[in-house]
Parts: structure tokens; sequence; C-alpha cells
């Protein structure tokens, strides 16, 4: 892959804007139209493990590589490390819990960062967000200009294979969207997101860092 530093154009500029409000307006409906899900999600969690919290909260990287607190439904133990991903862990299947593994596999434990989506940290599509452990990615995107968007909910990486791939197709992915992102583009990823979630399709058992 070549490692090129790309700017965004005017036209995305623009579209930057435009999308940070309309990320808004859709994570604030979907929040209205969620909301006894995630009830349902918070009572289920105090009621298979009374003792654990109900949300897990983890730094990671956002637009112009600076950290933010990432909100999930918890789907791990207590026990697993913190900041390592789940991919890397020996055995990482054994640390999600019985409930956990149905909200990871749903994507349900993600949509408590709709929340982040209106505090403006992340939008509803672009580059997944990473901790710092993660340093090879990291350095890839910060060549590729990467970290000039927020963080998505979802993105083109993640209906394009998720967890079945390495550092550098990922960052390729990652690259491709900073150039195509438009409308139309992530219009078309969010239908994916939808088919992607529906199906399971690219989950790799204990592996998943996010949708």
């Amino acid at each position: 892959m070549k490692h090129e530093y790309y700017f965004l154009t005017a036209k995305q500029l623009r579209y930057q804007r435009a999308k940070h409000v309309m990320d808004f307006i859709l994570a604030l409906a979907m929040l209205l139209v969620l909301a006894l899900p995630m009830l349902i999600a918070c009572v289920l969690q105090k009621a298979s493990s009374p003792n654990e919290p109900i949300f897990f909260r983890q730094l990671r990287v956002g637009r112009g590589g600076k950290a933010f607190t990432i909100t999930k439904f918890r789907s791990m133990k207590s026990s697993a490390p913190k900041y390592m991903p789940t991919g890397e862990l020996q055995d990482g299947a054994l640390y999600i819990s019985r409930l956990g593994r149905f909200l990871r596999d749903t994507s349900i434990d993600e949509l408590p960062q709709l929340f982040q989506v209106l505090r403006g940290e992340m939008s509803l599509i672009g580059p997944r967000p990473l901790i710092r452990q993660e340093s090879g990615i990291h350095e890839l995107r910060k060549e590729l200009g990467v970290y000039q968007l927020r963080p998505g909910l979802t993105g083109w990486a993640q209906v394009n294979g998720r967890d079945l791939l390495d550092d550098e197709e990922k960052a390729a992915l990652d690259r491709e969207y900073l150039e195509r992102m438009s409308p139309a583009f992530d219009a078309k990823i969010l239908l994916m997101t939808v088919s992607k979630v529906l199906g399971r399709e690219g989950i790799r058992e204990g592996a998943r860092n996010g949708f």
C-alpha cells in the first residue's frame, strides 16, 4: 500500500460540517426509537451479573489523534485486560459473558456510542476508534490522513471484512473511505451495515473490537 497523506477536498470539508449536523439529528432519532431495547439490555445486564457494571468505558483515539472515552454495554468479564485488543487475548472468547456474546453478535453493545455521536466525538459512519495500544494501524492512519475524520459507529472496513482483516487492509479501507466520503457513499455503508449485522458476517469469535 502506498502511504501518501490525503487531504480532504473543499467539497468534502463542506460535507463533513453538514454531516456533523445530520449525525446529531439521526443519533437523537435512533436513541428515541431504541430507548426501550437499550433499557431492556440494561435490565438483563444487571440481572445476569449483579456485581458487574452495566457499561464498559475505555479510552479510544478520535479525530486529530485526541483521546476520548467510548461507552459500550459491557460484554466481557471484569477479569479481561482492559487495554488489549480482544483478538490478541489468549482464549479471548472465554472472557465474553453469555449475554455479552449476544450483545456483540448483534452489535447492541455499541448502541451507547450514540451518545458520543451527540457530543460530537463520533460520527455514525467513519473509521472505527482504536485503543492507543494498536500502534501499528495508528501509524498507518496518521500517514494516510485518516485522523482528519471523526471515528464512526460503523465504517467501510467494518462492512468489508470486519474481524477478518489485518492492519494494512483495514488502513487501506479507511483511506479509501477518506477519499470517497460523500452522502451517497455513507448511505451505501449504512445499508451494508444493516445487512452485515443481520447476517453476522465477518465475525471472528472473541476478536471484535467494535461493530
